[in-house]
């Protein structure tokens, strides 16, 4: 692996960083998970303890940063929504200086990116972005750890997103491409395109390392050529539930389904941040699935449990890639 030092670093977006740190990043994750299956000891973060904030509850985020953190030799202390004052009884700088004295390292899941922004600005010990309304890293290095291992490379892969791009993984996505030269189209409504100034960030950086920023409204066009196909869940969590019928009234065209695939690159995949609206075995799916008559949302249960799928892959990677991270910074 390079040499390449991030100790004390904060992870709170990809922007953040080169191409050959999150290079590094990656190259961690796959040393990290080979002895991971090997059963190879690596407590290389013995004695350090991390606090785990969250704001908004996550089964795959929470369990990949806890399971990560006790193979590195770390405690691990959870504070869940009701269990953190931030910014309601004691302000986030002052949390930030409280648990920087007690923790070697604070993670965030929450809402706004300001708010994990503070959080690292008077935290003395790395902070790691869990998933912020703007920004998903952890989930990116997760995604391009599983492109690679399928691949065998990143550059010049072409990746669609499908769905609402102006959000968390939609913006993520679009960044982490820019960084690692692979093609990035976003297929979606036009009013549902990442933020202007983010778009102009990313073509600039897309400029320098040979990758290319698209933007496409005809889901069939966009998947033409396509190495992976990626989308995510049309509403996402902390949203009301009248925006559903907004969502399910632009997105539908969007879905991906077979005619999308089909017209992808021979050999193309699937990937999906999780949880999926596949199928009507969620509370959530079976009652949005009635109220529109649906038997899947964002994607199609033929797609979801193909061949091409590599979600669950993905998913396990999201550990690897956060273990890479911590034990990087810490």
């Amino acid at each position: 692996m390079a040499n390449i030092s991030l100790k004390g670093r904060d992870f709170l977006k990809l922007l953040d960083f080169t191409p050959a740190e999150i290079a590094y990043l990656i190259d961690l994750a796959a040393d990290l998970k080979a002895k991971k299956k090997a059963g190879i000891p690596h407590a290389s973060c013995a004695g350090k303890n991390i606090a785990l904030i969250f704001e908004k509850t996550s089964t795959r985020t929470r369990c990949s940063f806890e399971v990560a953190a006790r193979d590195l030799g770390a405690g691990v202390t959870y504070l869940d929504p009701s269990g953190s004052q931030i910014g309601r009884k004691e302000s986030i700088a002052d949390t930030a200086r409280v648990l920087g004295s007690m923790f070697d390292g604070i993670e965030y899941r929450g809402f706004g990116q300001e708010i994990v922004e503070t959080l690292a600005k008077y935290a003395p010990v790395p902070v790691w972005n869990g998933l912020t309304d703007e920004f998903h890293p952890t989930q990116i290095l997760a995604d391009f750890l599983t492109i690679r291992e399928h691949f065998g490379t990143l550059k010049g892969k072409k990746l669609v997103y499908y769905g609402d791009a102006r959000f968390n993984m939609g913006n993520s996505l679009m960044v982490g491409c820019a960084k690692m030269g692979l093609d990035f189209v976003a297929c979606s409504p036009a009013a549902y395109k990442p933020a202007a100034d983010l778009v102009s960030t990313c073509e600039k950086i897309a400029a320098e390392t040979g990758a290319t920023i698209a933007f496409e409204t005809d889901p069939i066009k966009a998947a033409r050529g396509a190495d992976a196909i990626y989308t995510d869940v049309w509403v996402s969590m902390g949203e009301p539930v009248e925006v559903w019928e907004e969502r399910v009234n632009a997105l539908s065209p969007y879905q991906v389904n077979r005619a999308v695939m089909d017209a992808s690159k021979e050999g193309a995949i699937f990937l999906h941040c999780l949880p999926a609206y596949h199928d009507l075995n969620t509370a959530i799916g079976r009652e949005m699935g009635q109220r529109f008559g649906r038997e899947a949302m964002e994607v199609t249960d033929e797609v979801f449990e193909s061949p091409a799928s590599l979600v669950f892959q993905e998913a396990e990677n999201r550990m690897h890639t956060i273990k890479a991270v911590m034990a990087a910074t810490l």
